[in-house]
């Protein structure tokens, strides 16, 4: 499982360096079926894909580029995008060109296949994997789940506390963990609210008292929400001096535990203002099989069931 990791996890590692060290290295990788990462240099005009392998050059001839570009089902953007950065391959052959110089052959696709034949589709919902950030849109952050196969989290599934946009909470090429949410038609949806804490346990970062940083998520007629923690926030009175996004210092005026409440009051708000918004992981690996949010005394029930 530890093999299959997000694009770009192999690139730096002593075992990857080894292996593209020499013809010899590359050739035992070859006979091995191992994975392999190098830096893609050009796309060129028929969209394959040239590698730098350091001792030799790499061609992922573009059928061989992604699952599903030959049936096109996946567009060549996804070939197009990787210029500049890492790829997996498996090399399946080397040839000579028209000048007569050695070049290894190599396949993205069938790293990608076994990826998911002998780590994705083993998988069950409730499992914790880790993920890297790919890029983000209005309904949801797509990350690589292994080898460059992308997967979604709605922007409902980010985080208790509510955001406007998943760059609210990522940004691209961040590490991150999930859980397998569901799998149908060999599509995985994953989930990450689940891996930021309870309730309990996020508010005993906190005690009545103090003041702290916060991040003003949104304004409603009855007050503003101000964001203590990505799966905790507060409610504050309404002032006219506060916009959503911006960082507040906020003092915390009570806690009421059978209401998850927590009663803020904004000190002062600034667009430059340090907030220390990094993502706290309660849980970062094995499996779960459900989640309860809520707290028990609240008499209000929310969970996850996977």
């Amino acid at each position: 499982m530890t093999e299959y990791l997000p694009e770009g996890y192999l690139f730096e590692t002593a075992e990857n360096r080894a292996a593209l060290s020499s013809f010899y290295a590359l050739n035992d990788a070859m006979t091995a079926g191992k994975l392999l990462e190098a830096p893609c240099v050009i796309c060129n005009s028929r969209h394959d894909l040239i590698v730098d392998m350091g001792c030799m050059r790499g061609v992922i001839p573009r059928e061989e580029g992604a699952i599903g570009i030959a049936e096109g089902t996946t567009k060549d953007i996804a070939l197009i995008s990787r210029v500049n950065k890492p790829v997996v391959f498996i090399i399946t052959d080397f040839r000579r060109d028209e000048q007569g110089e050695l070049y290894a052959v190599l396949s993205r696709r069938a790293a990608q296949e076994k990826c998911r034949a002998e780590y994705l589709d083993r998988l069950t919902p409730g499992d914790i994997i880790p993920a890297r950030v790919t890029h983000l849109e209005p309904f949801g952050c797509f990350v690589d789940i292994g080898c460059g196969i992308p997967s979604l989290i709605p922007i409902d599934m980010i985080s208790v506390s509510r955001i406007s946009h998943p760059r609210d909470r990522f940004r691209v090429g961040q590490d991150i963990y999930a859980v397998v949410r569901s799998l149908e038609n060999g599509r995985i949806c994953l989930s990450h609210k689940e891996l930021l804490g309870t309730w309990a346990e996020n508010v005993e970062m906190f005690e009545p008292g103090e003041t702290v940083t916060g991040i003003v998520r949104s304004i409603e007629d009855y007050g503003i929400f101000v964001e203590l923690a990505p799966n905790l926030a507060g409610l504050a009175e309404l002032r006219p001096d506060v916009e959503v996004n911006s960082c507040a210092s906020v003092y915390i005026k009570a806690m009421i535990p059978e209401k998850m409440k927590i009663k803020l009051i904004i000190v002062s708000t600034s667009e430059n203002a340090f907030c220390g918004n990094e993502l706290k992981y309660f849980r970062t690996s094995g499996h779960i099989d459900s989640w309860v949010y809520s707290n028990g005394a609240s008499g209000k029930l929310i969970q996850t069931i996977f």
